[in-house]
């Protein structure tokens, strides 16, 4: 044998190793994708359930919320309704203006008044 074939020899032992090496590097590979598909498939299985009880629990909340917003909505037609009514009416009425003044002003001088009685009891009693 001359120096040509041991080339050859070490070439094809070269080239042997290659593709060994390549061949490991795919089965390896193939594994991968394997437990990879296998994992995802378990994933799936798992959200799939999660996802149909989070509809489910969202769909729930939402209905108590809807209405909710109609008696906000109802809340907000009559308070718009009763200031207008209210508006009117003393727009209407300065009479009943004065007269809710006077009311007004008279309620507070007799709390002043009540006070001022209990002021002068409680001075009488310490003394």
């Amino acid at each position: 044998m001359g120096p040509g074939g041991i080339a050859t020899i070490i070439a094809a032992s070269a080239l042997a190793v290659i593709a060994l090496a390549i061949a490991y590097a795919i089965v390896r590979l193939g594994r991968l994708v394997d437990e990879a598909s296998a994992t995802l498939k378990s994933v799936s299985s798992e959200v799939n359930p999660l996802l149909e009880e989070v509809t489910t629990t969202v769909q729930l909340v939402n209905g108590p919320l809807h209405s909710l917003n109609k008696i906000t909505k109802s809340a907000e037609e009559l308070t718009t309704k009763v200031t207008a009514s209210t508006e009117s009416f003393l727009d209407n009425n300065k009479m009943a203006m004065k007269v809710a003044g006077a009311l007004i002003g008279a309620s507070k001088l007799k709390k002043s008044a009540g006070k001022s009685k209990r002021r002068k009891v409680e001075d009488e009693e310490f003394e």
